[in-house]
């Protein structure tokens, strides 16, 4: 496969990376998940789908994490869909597919929200709205309040990222996003309950929404299988311009 090249953009004082593929359109962009980055097996294989096709792709990887400057720790939601939204704005034109996996589908549901006119479908992938209201109980909530930061496992949450998020909330009232929107999700996905697909599914003022359940999958779908599962996915979007 012909790599995209490496390159930077400044965004707020930081210095993010991403790869760009140029193509026809519309340009493919991959959101990573939380502490993801753009060269895990999803993000490549859909490269390499771009590639295939001719398609426009753009990967990023948000500050602090993959190839991009800063300290994860300084990390919030709402500084990372600004370093996506002016990704997005600087580098492509024309009509977008985003394609979010587990936060990067939060962030596209904003980008959606915020771009309406450019985003022609949206692909979920273990998709976590909201995951700093539903992913965390009243008492360690509390604790995030009160500016500590958290540390379950290798994940680390930080006050500052549980605050921002709290801010950005989107699934008690409904979303106004009218593209086409497909949710890939794991039956047995353990980070994401299979109800938030089904939450987000209803949340949704589009008529035009489909949820796949993967039966077995966990939460990165990642297997062969459920890679081209999602490609089949967003070639099904794709087409109407072929």
């Amino acid at each position: 496969m012909a790599q995209s090249d490496l390159a930077y953009i400044e965004v707020g004082g930081r210095s993010i990376a991403y790869r760009h593929r140029s193509g026809k359109g519309p340009t493919l962009v991959f959101l990573p998940g939380y502490a993801s980055d753009m060269e895990g097996a999803k993000a490549t294989a859909l490269d390499e789908f771009a590639e295939r096709r001719g398609q426009a792709m753009l990967r990023l990887d948000y500050s602090g994490t993959g190839s991009s400057r800063g300290r994860f720790e300084d990390g919030t939601l709402a500084a990372w869909l600004e370093e996506a939204l002016s990704a997005i704005d600087r580098l492509t034109e024309g009509p977008l597919i985003l394609v979010g996996s587990s936060m990067g589908g939060w962030i596209a549901l904003h980008l959606a929200l915020l771009r309406p006119e450019r985003v022609k479908a949206l692909v979920g992938i273990a998709a976590a709205p909201d995951f700093t209201d539903w992913g965390f109980s009243d008492q360690l909530k509390e604790r995030l309040d009160r500016g500590e930061d958290l540390r379950r496992g290798e994940q680390l949450t930080t006050a500052g990222f549980w605050s921002s998020g709290q801010k950005l909330l989107l699934l008690r009232s409904e979303l106004a996003i009218d593209c086409p929107v497909r949710l890939v999700h794991g039956e047995k996905d353990e980070n994401v309950p299979l109800d938030i697909a089904f939450r987000t599914m209803r949340t949704l003022r589009s008529s035009d929404v489909q949820l796949n359940v993967l039966k077995g999958g966990g939460h990165r779908l990642s297997e062969p299988h459920e890679i081209d599962a999602i490609l089949r996915t967003i070639a099904n979007l794709l087409e109407p311009n072929p």
